[in-house]
């Protein structure tokens, strides 16, 4: 008998080691996890590398809409403090004794830094005449708020419970009605029906300003003239509030003399911003920054 020539490469058998035969796939060895990929490119200032992990460290930082930019906003911090430190160094800044307005010892890049903003950026003193032209420009900025004097009954109810706010705005409206016949009672109801400390005077909240109240019952306040009770209970996540507003008075214009060194801070600290603004754009500018770009042009950090 003939013995056929048989292609020793496309034999199969049992025994035949793993990966012979008509396939060259190969199970993957679950032994050794998957190298995680990196959550952003890798960045560099003139060759430094600016670590992944200082970049996820620095994002809680910089509170953003999103991860990404967050992430973002903490790589740009770390490569302008990164462009700062090495200008430092050029420049050879001492920081042998460098301490903070607090007088406590920096650590050395804070303190080259520091010094080094000092040395290299200056912003012009603002004038009386620049401050004074500010001051009329935005009269709004330089007026005391206005003030209320005002007490109330709340009815309180859970915002989770449907049955409650329900039947606290019934009770609230009947306070209101009564109220709106004898707005004499309102300390004998408050101290009655109130379930805010305040029933103990009345329901006296004493002298309110903005801010100090929950948004709903300040835009009352701000509709309300002196002497009036509330027609209808205004509602908040505390419950239902019958207001009474005993008096109103009026924020003023501050005079120039009052506010000119506070305006002359401002201003100051806006051209110093601006001031260290360009000087890292310099630096920027003449660097050699790989993974990102300081103004965004090219597209997101995070892949």
């Amino acid at each position: 008998m003939a013995t056929i020539y048989q292609n020793p490469s496309l034999k199969t058998s049992a025994a035949s080691p793993e990966g012979e035969g008509y396939t060259t796939y190969q199970e993957p060895d679950t032994r050794i996890p998957p190298k995680a990929a990196p959550v952003i490119r890798a960045i560099f200032v003139n060759g430094v590398s600016i670590p992944e992990a200082d970049v996820l460290a620095e994002a809680q930082n910089h509170p953003a809409e999103n991860p990404g930019g967050a992430l973002r906003a903490a790589a740009e911090a770390l490569v302008i403090r990164e462009l700062l430190w090495q200008e430092a160094k050029r420049l050879d800044i001492d920081v042998s004794s460098a301490r903070d307005e607090a007088g406590r010892v920096e650590t050395e890049r804070d303190a080259a830094i520091r010094l080094l903003m000092e040395r290299e950026v200056q912003a012009p003193l603002a004038t009386e005449e620049e401050c004074r032209r500010y001051y009329d420009r935005h009269p709004e900025k330089f007026r005391t708020e206005p003030l209320f004097e005002a007490r109330h009954i709340l009815v309180a109810a859970s915002e989770t419970d449907r049955q409650a706010r329900t039947a606290a705005s019934e009770r609230a409206k009947e306070l209101c009605s009564v109220l709106g016949e004898h707005p004499e009672k309102f300390a004998a109801l408050a101290q009655d029906h109130s379930d805010c400390p305040s029933r103990e005077q009345g329901g006296n909240l004493g002298q309110l300003t903005r801010g100090s109240t929950v948004s709903e019952f300040e835009e009352a306040l701000v509709k309300m003239r002196e002497d009036d009770v509330s027609a209808v209970p205004v509602e908040s996540r505390f419950g239902f509030h019958v207001i009474a507003l005993d008096r109103r008075i009026e924020g003023r214009q501050l005079p120039f003399e009052m506010v000119a060194e506070r305006i002359a801070a401002w201003l100051e600290a806006s051209a110093w911003s601006k001031a260290v603004s360009q000087y890292i754009s310099v630096l920027a500018g003449q660097a050699d920054i790989e993974g990102i770009s300081l103004n965004g042009a090219d597209g997101p950090l995070v892949q």
